[in-house]
């Protein structure tokens, strides 16, 4: 089943979200800052989109700049601040099976529809 990690507050989120919706495939939404994803399935979600923690990280939120920005974290401790602070983490995530895209553009959703 499809998974996407979405923000409906984010525009991008909502773009990958009407992909999804257009596609006409079955998919489960996500609402990452409510349901926020466990240590666990935020390592899996990293493993799918074979990436660093860092590279799932929002750089550009007030959290990070002011918290994080100038500290030397290693991978475990950037699980756990997205994990604190679930704004970090970048969206919209689509899942399918192994294979996750970050959905930035949102056409890079197609690749998991085919």
């Amino acid at each position: 089943m499809i998974k996407i990690y979405h923000n409906s507050r984010c525009s991008k989120s909502r773009e990958g979200l009407k992909v999804l919706e257009e596609s006409g495939k079955k998919f489960e939404v996500v609402k990452y800052l409510e349901d926020i994803p466990t240590k666990d399935e935020l390592r899996n979600i990293i493993s799918c989109l074979d990436i660093k923690p860092i590279n799932l990280i929002r750089k550009s939120e007030a959290i990070w700049k002011e918290k994080f920005k100038h500290q030397s974290l290693n991978d475990e401790e950037l699980i756990d601040a997205m994990i604190t602070y679930p704004k970090l983490i970048e969206r919209p995530i689509v899942i399918n099976g192994n294979s996750a895209v970050i959905g930035r553009p949102a056409s890079n959703i197609d690749s998991l529809l085919k």
